[in-house]
């Protein structure tokens, strides 16, 4: 008997798809819970095609990143 994914958090339901990715109905149900593309940041690129660090945009990512650790960690002090 297959779990009830609609009631599983997205942690457990990744948890699941990783153990059983042959299981086609919770894969679609994952991916029907990502961040639609019209809400999804789109970062620069960090690198050039040859392989060069762009130093503006490696700034623009790290604040980026500290942002989002500064607001999980809001998120979890609440």
């Amino acid at each position: 008997m297959k779990p009830n994914f609609a009631q599983m958090s997205t942690k457990e339901l990744r948890a699941y798809v990783l153990a059983h990715r042959e299981d086609i109905e919770a894969l679609e149900i994952l991916f029907s819970r990502r961040t639609p593309d019209s809400e999804a940041i789109i970062y620069p690129s960090m690198f050039t095609e040859d392989g060069q660090p762009i130093e503006e945009n490696m700034r623009i990512i790290e604040e980026a990143i500290a942002q989002k650790v500064q607001q999980e960690s809001n998120h979890q002090d609440e």
